[in-house]
């Protein structure tokens, strides 16, 4: 079996096309994304992730989905209960701590039962973004708080929860994206934050959860750390910042190269990230011609990156044999008494 290429990708629709499926067994992702244009019902998105992995082999790949709860959660009603967002669950901590830490893993591990009965291993979650006032509503209610420690609390009850059924985190958007006052999707948010602020406030929650196996770096510009890049296109900030005082040794990878943050043609975006430190490329949006050119541009995984994989691929498939009624039952009454 080929060497898998540093890259996570999307596909167009509902099936893999024969082009997909040519391309993905030639470039051979270490992974992949699926969005809601990909998702109708749990037989079809069942067969879908299974096609993805029979285009690499067979083996367990990474297949990722943005299911956080609130107004990000890609898979809907009727297959999966709407889910309250990061915010109302931190609403629940600052009632009582120890129901909202509890709200927060409960949730994840439904998380677990309803996503990897259909094949899908990964969540991008927890939200560690530590909003301020004034901030572009891009972060909003997906974070569990204003301040760090909430924040970090949570996300770590998130991440076990998660874990505890067997499937993966991945932090974001690392090192924080609380303080941008632009969209990343939509423009580049540039934070002239002075470091020590950024150390003692945004950073923290990623301080707290650095051993974990997964992260998502944000394309967000901290001019008092690096004015002329993003940190996703920055060596200063993933080498100093990131691996440096944060301490994270995982798996990083890219928010979605398609975010108009970014400058440049995908192949140069991505290019970028793997010079800069980076291990693993997302292209999420399913374009042939923007996978093709992403493709050409980033190498086979090995050294560091290639042992971040393989760590990450080592830790699925724990499960701690909870009862699903029973989880559902205890979430469903804390929301009932928040």
């Amino acid at each position: 079996m080929s060497e898998s290429k540093a890259m996570i990708l999307g596909c167009a629709g509902l099936s893999l096309s024969a082009d997909e499926i040519a391309f993905y067994r030639d470039e051979q992702p270490w992974g992949f994304i699926v969005f809601t244009r990909n998702l109708s019902e749990p037989a079809q998105i069942s067969d879908l992730v299974a096609a993805m992995r029979d285009t690499v082999g067979g083996r367990n790949a990474p297949v990722l989905i943005d299911q956080e709860g609130g107004r990000v959660q890609r898979i809907r009603e009727p297959m999966i209960p709407r889910y309250p967002s990061g915010a109302d669950l931190g609403d629940i901590y600052r009632q009582d701590r120890d129901k909202g830490l509890r709200a927060a893993w409960l949730m994840s591990r439904l998380h677990a039962f309803d996503l990897l009965r259909l094949g899908i291993n990964v969540d991008c979650l927890p939200v560690l973004d530590v909003p301020i006032e004034g901030a572009s509503n891009v972060i909003g209610s997906r974070a569990y708080g204003n301040d760090p420690v909430t924040v970090g609390e949570m996300g770590e009850a998130a991440a076990n929860g998660l874990k505890a059924g067997g499937m993966l985190p991945v932090m974001k958007h690392i090192p924080g994206h609380g303080r941008g006052m632009a969209d990343s999707h939509v423009e580049l948010p540039i934070v002239p934050t002075p470091r020590a602020d950024l150390e003692a406030h945004d950073f923290a929650p990623f301080k707290r959860l650095n051993k974990e196996l997964m992260a998502m770096v944000g394309h967000v510009v901290y001019s008092d750390i690096d004015p002329d890049f993003p940190a996703t296109a920055s060596k200063t900030v993933m080498s100093d910042v990131i691996r440096g005082s944060i301490g994270f040794e995982g798996l990083l990878m890219t928010d979605d190269l398609s975010m108009n943050a970014l400058k440049g043609s995908m192949g140069e975006r991505a290019k970028a990230f793997i010079a800069a430190g980076g291990d693993i490329v997302l292209h999420c949006h399913g374009i042939m011609d923007e996978m093709k050119d992403v493709a050409a541009h980033v190498p086979v995984l090995s050294g560091r990156a290639l042992a971040r994989a393989r760590a990450v691929e080592a830790a699925f498939g724990f499960d701690d044999g909870a009862d699903e009624a029973a989880i559902r039952a205890e979430f469903n009454s804390l929301l009932a008494v928040a």
